[in-house]
């Protein structure tokens, strides 16, 4: 019994991930997300209190396997975007569910527990590489997490391509990523002192 909860609360975060990702969580519908996952909608309420928190949960649940998939490397940032970056085209869903985040959550909310632990040991990791001198110290660890993570989905809106096909090819997803992790490099290298 207990197993057939969890793989409707599964089914249900799945669906809900669907539908949250398409329509972030003020269009999402709890009817849609219920048909999809193949029970009733108030499983939804007996499980997670509300669409709002289902969305918490589903957001929680895919940042924590982008951190797990992804563990950051302060002293190799430039690979560190470019396997961001390999994870977004992989799975756009995962970067479309916090663009909903940022845009429907007020400043107010606050980070969910799960993602601030997360950041924080991301800074944490950063500010060592700067102590160590493999990361500059121009930008406070905290804003070069933001530029790195900003550089790593550059590519991944169709407002972001200057020219070319919505759907770029292999090569032109080769070159993106390539140039993600140059601007990445540029970025972090310390500027050695001139003479």
């Amino acid at each position: 019994m207990a197993g057939d909860a969890q793989k409707t609360r599964q089914r249900l975060l799945e669906a809900a991930a669907a539908e949250f990702s398409e329509r972030g969580i003020a269009g999402a519908r709890v009817d849609r997300i219920a048909a999809s996952a193949g029970c009733n909608k108030a499983l939804i309420y007996s499980y997670f209190g509300s669409k709002e928190q289902l969305f918490d949960a589903v957001f929680e649940a895919h940042v924590a396997e982008v951190a797990q998939e992804t563990p950051i490397d302060a002293s190799d940032l430039p690979a560190y975007a470019g396997k961001l970056f390999d994870g977004f085209q992989v799975r756009p869903q995962v970067l479309r569910l916090a663009t909903w985040y940022e845009l429907e959550h007020s400043p107010e909310t606050g980070i969910p527990e799960r993602v601030l632990k997360n950041n924080q040991h991301k800074v944490a990791a950063i500010t060592r590489a700067q102590r160590e001198g493999m990361v500059t110290k121009h930008f406070a660890a905290d804003e070069l997490l933001a530029l790195v993570l900003a550089l790593a989905k550059t590519w991944s809106f169709p407002l972001s391509y200057c020219a070319g096909p919505t759907t770029p090819s292999p090569a032109e997803i080769r070159r993106r990523r390539r140039s993600v992790v140059e601007a990445v490099r540029l970025l972090v290298t310390p500027v050695s002192p001139g003479p």
